[in-house]
């Protein structure tokens, strides 16, 4: 590494706002940022007509649960699904759902998307956990 280099990677990058966070169309449903909100967008285009975002929990992961996040197909919504309709400004809207059962753990989660090369990718902030592992993808209740 280079003297220029190591000064360059001590240099703190200034602090940011908080991003922005939407909440469904109905003002309920997980919390989303709006860099997770286009990066969905996104993702959602890609994916075609009809697939919906199931967002989720199972056990496993370091914590004991992990979280889940996986495109399906409409005839996939079960009766009792929570399902909720998202409005990004530059993308279509899209649809969210949760089993009952998970909506418990992750009620009030904040969803945001992160784009850097270490760490990088979909970030869950849940304000039921008690203990969250290193990785950010499982926690405990």
């Amino acid at each position: 590494m280079t003297p220029n280099t190591a000064t360059e990677l001590q240099a703190a990058p200034a602090a940011q706002a908080a991003p922005t966070a939407h909440t469904a169309k109905d003002g309920k449903g997980i919390l989303i940022t709006e860099p997770a909100m286009k990066q969905l967008g996104a993702l959602m285009q890609q994916q075609g007509e009809g697939k919906i975002l199931r967002v989720g929990v199972r056990s496993g992961g370091c914590s004991g649960m992990s979280y889940t996040m996986d495109f399906v197909d409409s005839p996939d919504i079960r009766s009792d699904d929570e399902q909720y309709t998202y409005e990004p400004a530059e993308a279509p809207s899209f649809q969210v759902i949760c089993d009952p059962k998970s909506l418990l753990y992750i009620y009030g989660m904040q969803l945001d998307f992160s784009s850097a090369l270490i760490g990088g990718g979909f970030n869950f902030t849940n304000p039921n956990a008690t203990q969250t592992c290193g990785c950010g993808s499982s926690f405990a209740v």
